[in-house]
């Protein structure tokens, strides 16, 4: 099955994303305080299970998958957003990836759901 572009690059962002959320989440348990505040713990939760949804859409070439990816750029989006806010407070390197990790598979994300809007319309 022959890929496109877009659709290769935001399948390997949400792979990588979903690792490093899942491995940030493990990482900000154990380091307690600030790290393992709820609404925290509960973006990390949410941005790596998108990610894992959105890739199983776009592998298995569901055409809701620009739906799915909407939804995980939007998680992809707040996830970074808090991993920042942390990491500039601490100079945590570790959540600085995360936050790089996060926006990167937002971007591609938003791009892919771009195509739910063209098939919508078309």
């Amino acid at each position: 099955m022959e890929r496109d572009a877009l659709l290769q690059s935001c399948i390997d962002n949400c792979t990588r994303c979903h690792a490093t959320c899942t491995t940030t989440l493990q990482y900000s348990i154990e380091k307690a305080g600030k790290y393992a505040e709820a609404n925290f713990l509960r973006r990390l939760q949410d941005c790596a299970q998108t990610c894992a949804t959105s890739l199983d859409f776009m592998l298995r070439g569901s055409d809701l998958h620009p739906y799915t990816c909407g939804v995980c750029a939007e998680a992809c989006d707040r996830c970074a957003q808090s991993c920042e806010q942390i990491a500039s407070a601490t100079n945590d390197p570790v959540l600085k990836n995360c936050a790089e990790t996060c926006k990167r598979c937002a971007q591609t994300c938003h791009e892919m759901s771009k195509r739910a809007d063209k098939a919508a319309h078309a």
